[in-house]
C-alpha cells in the first residue's frame, strides 16, 4: 500500500508544478500555516475568498477576500485550485464544500494544529516503517479502512477520502469503547464539560470523571458544569494534563491554539500569544490510587506527556484509552506505537474518526482487556 501511494506526487508537488490559478477558502491561522508552506515552497496563492457571512471588504495577507462568486468570475471554475483552509464538521458547510467541489478542483492541505513541517511524501517516505508498523497494530478492518483513507488525504489533500473515513458512532460505542463497564474515567482535556457530558450520554453506570483543563475560562464554565451534574460525581481540575508536577507556559489565544507555548507553529509568529502559566500535573497524582475504567486524552498536542504521567495508572487498572492522533504530524503512528510499548498487555486496538474536514477527531482505542 505505501508503495503505491509513495510512489504519485503529494499535494505540494503538486501544486508547485500547477498552471492554474491557486485560491485560498478561508483565513484564520490554518491559512496562515498553508501560506506559509505555500511561500515556503515558492507556490502563488492569487486570491482568497471565504463564505458569504465572512466577507466584509476585508484584506487578508494583502488580499482582499472575496466571494466565490467573483473568483467564478475573474478565473473561470475551470481554472482555478482551491485551498481549503479552515475546519468544519458542519453539515452546512460541508455541503458547501461538496457543492464547490463539483464545479473546481478543491484540495484541503494537511498542516499540523501543533509544530512545524507538514505530512508530505519525503516525511511518509522517512517514517514507513513506523507507519506500516503502526497500521498492523489494528484489530479490525474498520480501522485499517480509516488509517488508509487518511493516509491518502495526507499526501493528496484530496477530501473525498474524508467523506468516506467517517465511522459509526453507535458500533464505535458498542464495540469499542464498551461503555457499560465504564465508571470511572479521567477527561483530559475536558473543556468545558461537553466530552464528559458526551460520556455521560453513553455510559450508564458512570460514578466519577476527572476532568483536566488549563484554560481558566473554560475551567470556570468546566466548575459550574460539575456543580450542577447531579447524575454522577465530576471532580474538575484546573491543570494541564503532564508527566510532571510543574507550571508551564501556556498560549491561551483560544480555537485550536489553546496549548502549551512550545507546540505553538513557527508560521503563527506574527500572531500575538495569550501568554500565561499554568499548572501541570500527571493524572497519576491526581487520582491517587483510584482505579480507571476510561482515560480520554484531548489535550492539544501534549498528548505524548499526559500518556507518560498515566504510566501508573494504566498499569494498575488497564482502562480503554481514546487517545487524538491528529494534532502532530507523528501523532498517527507515534503516540499507538508508544502505548504498545508502554503497555504490552493491551492488545485490542483500534482507530475511529467522526466526519469533518481536515482529518481531525481521529482517535485511537487501545483496549486493556
Amino acid at each position: 500500500m505505501f508503495n503505491e501511494i509513495l510512489q504519485s506526487p503529494d499535494l505540494w508537488e503538486r501544486l508547485a508544478r500547477e498552471r492554474r490559478t491557486i485560491v485560498l477558502y478561508g483565513m484564520g491561522n490554518g491559512a496562515d500555516k498553508i501560506l506559509c508552506v505555500c511561500s515556503e515552497r515558492g507556490i502563488p496563492v492569487r486570491a482568497i475568498f471565504a463564505g458569504d457571512g465572512f466577507v466584509r471588504g476585508q484584506r487578508f495577507h494583502g488580499m482582499t477576500v472575496q466571494h466565490w462568486d467573483d473568483i467564478k468570475a475573474t478565473y473561470g471554475a475551470e481554472n482555478v485550485v482551491v485551498l481549503m483552509a479552515f475546519a468544519s464538521s458542519r453539515p452546512e458547510v460541508l455541503e458547501n464544500v461538496r457543492r464547490i467541489s463539483a464545479e473546481a478542483t478543491l484540495l484541503a492541505p494537511d498542516v499540523p494544529v501543533f509544530g512545524n513541517g507538514v505530512f508530505d511524501r519525503s516525511f511518509a517516505l522517512a517514517h514507513s516503517a513506523e507507519l506500516s508498523a503502526a497500521r498492523e497494530l489494528f484489530a479490525d478492518e474498520e480501522s485499517r479502512r480509516i488509517f488508509d483513507l487518511v493516509l491518502r488525504y495526507k499526501l493528496s489533500g484530496d477530501v473525498r477520502y474524508l467523506f468516506d473515513a467517517v465511522s459509526d458512532p453507535c458500533e464505535t460505542a458498542k464495540n469499542v469503547l464498551r461503555p457499560e463497564t465504564i465508571r470511572t474515567a479521567a477527561d483530559l482535556g475536558a473543556y468545558t464539560g461537553d466530552t464528559v457530558r458526551a460520556l455521560a450520554e453513553i455510559a450508564p453506570n458512570l460514578q466519577t470523571v476527572y476532568a483536566m483543563e488549563p484554560d481558566a475560562r473554560n475551567c470556570r464554565k468546566l466548575s459550574e458544569y460539575a456543580a450542577s451534574e447531579t447524575r454522577f460525581r465530576v471532580i474538575p481540575v484546573a491543570a494541564a494534563a503532564w508527566d510532571t508536577e510543574t507550571e508551564l507556559a501556556f498560549d491561551g489565544s483560544g480555537n485550536r491554539n489553546a496549548s502549551m507555548l512550545a507546540a505553538r507553529s513557527a508560521a503563527l509568529g506574527d500572531r500575538p500569544a495569550k501568554m500565561r502559566v499554568v499548572r501541570a500535573v500527571p493524572l497519576d497524582r491526581v487520582v491517587g490510587s483510584e482505579p480507571l475504567n476510561y482515560i480520554k486524552y484531548d489535550v492539544e498536542g501534549s498528548e505524548r506527556e499526559a500518556i507518560m504521567g498515566s504510566r501508573e495508572v494504566i498499569l494498575r487498572s488497564r482502562p480503554t484509552l481514546a487517545v487524538s492522533v491528529y494534532h502532530r504530524n507523528e501523532d498517527l503512528f507515534a503516540l499507538p506505537l508508544l502505548i504498545r510499548y508502554l503497555f504490552p498487555a493491551y492488545r485490542r486496538f483500534f482507530l475511529r474518526r467522526a466526519a469533518g474536514i481536515p482529518a481531525w477527531d481521529l482517535n485511537f482505542y487501545a483496549a486493556g482487556d
